[in-house]
């Protein structure tokens, strides 16, 4: 069975770009606008690992990733951050957050691909 890859992006085309990317690698991937959507997507649909970007509207990564931790229905869940930003204190603040790992927009397909194979263990 397919592993579900939940993204978790304001930009329509981002999430389109991930699963473009991980879908042919043989991974499921839902997709969600923001980060209350994201922890609407994440409690109805059984998910391996989260995309999550760090700025968006109604709430932000950091704080989708506060409110994942905080729900032992989703412990062991990875959690991704893929931003623009690439400020030590922002990545530092995802970390503190939950976050597993960090990757900079625009995205290299076969860095992604490779985060997503290590913490998840191929599809």
């Amino acid at each position: 069975m397919a592993k579900t890859v939940l993204s978790v992006d304001d930009s329509k085309s981002i999430r389109d770009m991930i699963g473009f990317t991980l879908q042919p690698k043989g991974y499921d991937v839902i997709g969600a606008g923001d980060g209350l959507e994201g922890l609407e997507a994440l409690a109805s649909n059984s998910v391996s690992l989260v995309v999550c970007d760090l700025n968006m509207p109604n709430m932000n990564g950091i704080e989708m990733i506060q409110k994942v931790r905080e729900d032992r229905r989703f412990d062991g869940i990875p959690i991704v951050m893929l931003t623009t930003e690439a400020q030590k204190e922002k990545m530092m603040e995802a970390k503190q957050a939950g976050a597993t790992g960090w990757l900079v927009k625009p995205f290299d397909e076969a860095k992604l691909v490779a985060v997503v194979d290590k913490m998840i263990g191929g599809a």
